[in-house]
C-alpha cells in the first residue's frame, strides 16, 4: 500500500506523541524545541531506512536506522555514540520498534514480532551498546 510521507508522519505522530514521555499533561510536546525531535526532524530518512529493510529481524532495522539516520543526525558523535540515545532522550531510538511496526503496517507489510521474543532478552541479547528499547 502506497502512503505519502505526510500520511505516514500523521500515523506515527498520532501514536508516538500520545505515549511519549516528553509530552505535557495537556498532551502537547514538552520538548524545549519540538522541531528538534530526531524522529520527526529526520522523518523522510527514517521512512527510507525502514522501507529499505526486507526482513523481520529488528537488528536489520536498527542497522538501517544507524546507517541512514543516526549517521546524519547532529546529535551523533563522530565515533557513532550518542548521548541522547544513551540517556533515552531520543524518541526515534526509544520508540523504534513501535515506529517500525507503524510504518510497515501502514504500507502493507506485516512486521513479524517473533524476533522480539522475551526468551531472547537479557544481557546476552544486547542490541548494541547504545540501544535502550
Amino acid at each position: 500500500m502506497e502512503r505519502s510521507q505526510s500520511e505516514l508522519e500523521d500515523i506515527v505522530r498520532n501514536k508516538i506523541c500520545g505515549v511519549c514521555t516528553d509530552r505535557t499533561v495537556d498532551g502537547q510536546c514538552g520538548l524545549e524545541e519540538p522541531a528538534g525531535c530526531a524522529l520527526f526532524r529526520l522523518f523522510p530518512a527514517v521512512v527510507g531506512a525502514i522501507q529499505s529493510v526486507k526482513s523481520d529481524d529488528i537488528h536489520q532495522y536498527i542497522e538501517a536506522i544507524r546507517r541512514n539516520v543516526c549517521a546524519v543526525c547532529s546529535e551523533e558523535s563522530s565515533d557513532g555514540s550518542c548521548d541522547k540515545r544513551r540517556q533515552v532522550q531520543c524518541a526515534l531510538d526509544a520508540y523504534l520498534i513501535l515506529v517500525v511496526d507503524l510504518i510497515e503496517e501502514a504500507t502493507g507489510k506485516s512486521f513479524d514480532r517473533k524476533s522480539l521474543r522475551p526468551a531472547e532478552a537479557g544481557p546476552s541479547a544486547r542490541l548494541g551498546s547504545q540501544i535502550r528499547l
